[in-house]
């Protein structure tokens, strides 16, 4: 028989061990979701309590074996999420409701769809609604507004939605998929000609410009290519109006040295002088692009590097799918799909979860116009495949 389940609420991911989280991810998990990732975050002071990110990961053993977890967070703001809930935020003031603090079940600043409830081997899938349940408890107890679980696939959101009393927001990404292209220009194509031309004069420009473009990844990757990762976040952060700058350098030195096999770096370079690049994630099957950086204007270059760079590598390497980050309607004419990604929510407030719910529907009816529209604006001349 056995042994019943025991649940816990961790303040820091170093109060399990490495080997006993990372266990129970599953093969192709996006490395976010890592104990070296989480735990770069907090040990350099990125994710934690002053940032206005108190972790309050939730675990679930038998016995002495970690069996499930989920990494979380009580949040103080609603930066990093990238499932915006800034209009909610506004409701709730309106409305007389406290906001924040609220429970976050996700990764800081990851956009990334990936199981949010980790679980063993041989558990039951019940144990996901455990630990959500226990989310919720936790939620309550310690004067949240709200429990929201950003980024699950689908299936998890769907089982959590019919676990009752929660909200199903579906928004979208922009999303490559292989579809069994053998070489880049198999890619180019399937775009009519007017796309075609425009993708190869937007990729042209940088040779122009004495600009070459490579991947740095693995046993080449050396402290060096670190700090450029943090130069080209920071020249990125800084120029915009996102608010503070939410990485530093310590955290891309420690996400580096302990993630070395599953990170890369796109450079470009003009002689010996770096001019851009971008810092990317890997798995088998799938890359993610996280952060880019430019230190001087060229024309078309964040294209290059974000996407068709990275693009012709997937498709050199036999991967099935490349996901470049959040928003960017842009990348439609590009060749990305429009990907529907999900997060699920539960407001305490009776009349703020009605508000909830009715922005959840217009929002999804205003999503199913953005996927006919796309139809159009990709250039195809056959049709890729269902985008959602």
């Amino acid at each position: 028989m056995s042994s019943p389940l025991r649940f816990k609420v961790l303040p820091s991911i170093t109060d399990v061990p490495r080997s006993a989280w990372n266990a129970l991810l599953p093969a192709d998990a996006p490395p976010v979701l890592r104990w070296e990732w989480l735990e770069a975050l907090e040990a350099s002071g990125c994710a934690v309590a002053d940032r206005g990110w108190e972790a309050q990961h939730l675990v679930a053993f038998r016995g002495e074996q970690l069996v499930g977890a989920a990494p979380a967070w009580r949040k103080h703001h609603s930066m990093g999420e990238y499932v915006y809930d800034f209009a909610w935020a506004n409701a709730a003031e309106q409305l007389g409701v406290r906001y924040y603090p609220k429970l976050l079940i996700g990764v800081p600043l990851s956009p990334l769809t990936a199981p949010r409830f980790l679980l063993a081997p041989g558990e039951d899938e019940s144990l996901r609604t455990k630990l959500f349940d226990l989310g919720v408890e936790l939620a309550q107890d310690t004067g949240c507004s709200s429990v929201h679980v950003i980024f699950p696939p689908q299936a998890e959101a769907q089982l959590l939605e019919a676990h009752g009393q929660l909200s199903h927001r579906a928004s979208l990404q922009y999303h490559w998929r292989n579809e069994g292209y053998r070489t880049y220009d198999d890619f180019l194509a399937r775009f009519d000609a007017k796309r075609r031309h425009q993708l190869k004069r937007e990729r042209a420009e940088a040779a122009k410009q004495g600009i070459t473009v490579r991947t740095v990844r693995s046993h080449e990757l050396e402290p060096a290519h670190a700090e450029l990762a943090w130069r080209f976040y920071q020249a990125t952060a800084s120029r915009h109006a996102w608010g503070p700058v939410q990485l530093n350098h310590d955290f891309f030195r420690r996400a580096f040295a302990s993630l070395a096999p599953q990170v890369e770096l796109v450079v470009a370079e003009a002689g010996r002088e770096v001019v851009a690049g971008a810092f990317n994630l890997h798995t088998p099957k799938r890359l993610y692009g996280r952060y880019w950086g430019a230190f001087r204007e060229v024309p078309f270059l964040h294209f290059h590097v974000c996407l068709y760079h990275s693009v012709d590598d997937c498709i050199t390497r036999g991967l099935e799918a490349f996901e470049p980050g959040a928003g960017g309607e842009h990348k439609i004419s590009r060749g990305f799909q429009p990907t529907r990604i999900h997060s699920v929510h539960r407001l305490f407030d009776a009349r703020l979860d009605r508000a909830v719910r009715a922005f959840c529907q217009r929002e999804a009816e205003q999503v199913v116009q953005v996927v006919a529209d796309s139809e159009r604006i990709v250039g195809f001349k056959g049709s890729p495949g269902g985008p959602l």
